[in-house]
Formats: C-alpha cells, structure tokens, sequence
C-alpha cells in the first residue's frame, strides 16, 4: 500500500519534523525518499551519484527545516527544490573537475624514442592501479585528494567546497594519503600481457593526460616535506 503524501497525514508529520521530531522526520524520509532518489538520477545518469545526492537533501532540508512554513500540504516540492539546488552544484563541481584535466598539459617528448615508450607503459602501468585504488576509496577520502591533487585546493578552500571545518578537511587528507600510499603499495598487478604490454586498460580508452594525473594525485598521497601529514601548508 503507497504512503499518503498528501493530506492531513502529512501535514501533521511535517508540524511534528519541523517542532524537531526525528521519528517524523524518518517517516518523511521513507515516504519520499524514492521519488528524490529517482530525480536526482535523472538529472546526474549515475545511481552512485544520485544516491549520495539524496541523501543530501534530506539532511540539508533537516538542516533548513525552520525556513519553511508548517501549513504546507506536502513536504515534497520543497525536498525538490533542494535536489536541484544540489544537481546543479554537482554539475558545476564535474565540470571544473574536467576543465582542470584539460588544463593539464601533455608530457613534453623525450630524446630516446625507446625510452620514452618505456616510461610512458609503467606511467600508465601506475595511472591504472591508481584509477583502480582511487575507486575504491571511501567517498569523503576521494573527495579531499581529487580537490587537493586535480584542483591544487588549500585546506580551507577545500573545507568551504565541501563544508566542512578545516580541521576535518586535514584529517580527512590524512588518512585518505595513508589508505592511498597503503593500498597502492599492497594493488597487485593486473592483466595478461601481450607481446610484452599489458592489455587491461582504464575504462574510456587512452587518456593523453592520465600520467599527469597520476603524478599530481600520487603527490597528494605524501606529506609535504618537512611538515607532518594532515598539516595546513
């Protein structure tokens, strides 16, 4: 049987949410979760994404529960209205992620041909088992090193992407470093080689800037010289 979203029901737990209940709040919450889960994926194409960003505006609209009046019928156009606020940040936020990749220049060419190839196979060697690593990270752990890394935030500007304070921030970055430099030591190497290359490959096919990449995250991965991990430089 479907849940009112409609009616006196629903008034009377949006009344309850808004006096602080959190009984009704989870009521709310069960009832319309779906539909702003269903919203935010068609707006971002990706369950993973959609999923955090409900959850999201769940807590974003307990957060600003006080700006809405108690006499409207239905909590749900408002729970909308926070979605899009958010799919749009989350589309602002990708869309300077790829312009950052784009501004990263290609490697310059080497004299020695053979080397070169040499370099560039255990470049893209090290680009897969990082993507690979990377992937498996905590969400909250990806974020401070992709902001760190690929957008060369400082702490504080990474504390106001995200908002959270910047003590959080550095030790976020910290024990994201540490999970990062672990798991990259402990990734074993994967795919069959072929004529002496290997044939596994990151999704998307060829990236010319994926060594780039490599190196700038890798180097978010080590503590600054001389200044303890998780310290403000």
């Amino acid at each position: 049987m479907s849940l009112p979203r409609e009616g006196p029901a629903e008034q009377v737990l949006w009344r309850d949410a808004l006096s602080g209940s959190v009984d009704a709040w989870n009521e709310l919450f069960v009832r319309h979760h779906q539909a702003i889960y269903n919203f935010c994926f068609r707006r971002v194409g990706s369950w993973t994404a959609a999923e955090d960003l409900a959850s999201t505006v769940f807590l974003e609209a307990w957060r600003r529960r006080g700006e809405v009046a108690p006499e409207i019928v239905t909590a749900l156009p408002w729970l909308y209205g926070i979605a899009t606020m958010l799919t749009r940040n989350h589309y602002r936020t990708m869309r300077r992620y790829r312009e950052a990749l784009a501004r990263i220049p290609p490697p310059e060419p080497e004299n020695d041909p053979a080397e070169t190839v040499a370099l560039r196979v255990d470049a893209e060697r090290r680009a897969r088992v990082l993507v690979s690593v990377l992937s498996r990270l905590a969400r909250e752990d990806r974020e401070v090193l992709e902001l760190a890394a690929t957008e060369r935030l400082s702490h504080a500007e990474i504390g106001m992407a995200l908002g959270i304070p910047v003590g959080t921030v550095k030790s976020r970055l910290s024990r994201a470093r540490r999970r990062l430099a672990e798991r990259m030591e402990s990734e074993p190497e994967r795919g069959p080689r072929r004529g002496g290359r290997r044939t596994d490959s990151v999704e998307g096919g060829p990236d010319e800037h994926r060594d780039m990449v490599a190196s700038r995250t890798a180097d978010a991965a080590r503590p600054v010289r001389g200044t303890p991990a998780g310290t403000d430089t």
